[in-house]
């Protein structure tokens, strides 16, 4: 802690201002940092990341989590803070209450009201504890400070072990739930996710991938990984021209791991629509940090 300190003041950075304590929530671990809302930045030296077993008991992993929002919020010198909370679901963000069951994570958090437990541990005003969809947040995010600032209607996906959604109009980005949408034989999460990648390469080679960046790799010498990622962009091709009924983006926002893979799929893609402008987010495993922070911005959330 103290050598963090040490830091924050070798780079002459100041706490003046608003503080928002921002947080992202994976299967494994949680992101935290200390994010001062006047200068829009965060305070990279503060930044947090403790693992956890999201099999485990509720108390293993709230007290992982708190663990880490304590350490940030002790570089805040006795100043109030808020929090900013990006994460999966199925949760219900506006109370602050865990209803996620049966994806084989955060099983005990089921029914829990995560932010009176939070609130009470970190001696923070519920209130002052906000939740959002961890891809809803990627998304604004990236409105926020990244690849979607300055356009007013976007839709954005996030392509990685799951298929997250978010639409922004007018800098107010929500939640699609795209994922849930029924889609050929399932539902679209079931084909836009690096599961989908793997389990095809295993249908047409026989042979199996730890992920979508060794089948990129692989996609440079096979025709057969080539073939993969051209039924992933016919699919995501058919799917968005039946979700875009009525919606009129002007720019489409690729977030996640597979978008990092983006010359196997992205050409093909941007042929099929050919007047609507896409992009790739820009700011990484930042973009959720920073979605979070908007929750406490009135212009953009």
């Amino acid at each position: 802690m103290a050598r963090i300190k040490k830091d924050l003041m070798e780079n002459e950075i100041s706490l003046k201002g608003e503080l928002i304590v921002l947080s992202d929530i994976g299967g494994t671990h949680i992101t935290a940092a200390l994010y001062e809302k006047n200068n829009g930045r965060i305070l990279e030296p503060s930044r947090t990341r403790v693992e956890f077993n999201s099999k485990g008991s509720a108390k293993s992993i709230l007290d992982a989590w708190t663990g880490a929002f304590r350490r940030v919020i002790a570089l805040a010198e006795g100043r109030p803070v808020q929090i900013g909370i990006a994460m999966p679901g199925p949760f219900d963000y506006t109370r602050g209450i865990s209803y996620i069951r049966g994806l084989d994570k955060f099983e005990a958090l089921y029914g829990l009201d995560v932010r009176h437990i939070l609130s009470a541990a970190l001696e923070v005003t519920p209130e002052n504890i906000r939740f959002r969809n961890d891809a809803e947040s990627a998304i604004a995010g990236e409105v926020f400070l990244g690849a979607g600032s300055g356009h007013s209607e976007v839709i954005g996906l996030t392509l990685g072990t799951g298929f997250g959604t978010a639409r922004s109009s007018n800098s107010l980005t929500t939640d699609l739930n795209w994922g849930s949408v029924p889609f050929l034989d399932s539902i679209a999460d079931d084909y836009f996710s690096t599961r989908w990648f793997i389990r095809r390469f295993y249908e047409i080679a026989g042979l199996h991938v730890s992920g979508v960046r060794e089948l990129a790799a692989r996609a440079e010498h096979s025709k057969n990984a080539s073939l993969v990622f051209h039924e992933f962009s016919d699919n995501l091709s058919e799917f968005l021209t039946q979700q875009f009924n009525g919606l009129l983006p002007e720019l489409l926002l690729l977030c996640g791991n597979i978008s990092k893979s983006h010359n196997r799929f992205l050409p093909e893609l941007e042929k099929k629509f050919p007047a609507l402008k896409m992009k790739l987010g820009e700011l990484g495993e930042d973009s959720a940090l920073l979605g979070a922070a908007a929750l406490f911005n009135q212009q953009v959330n």
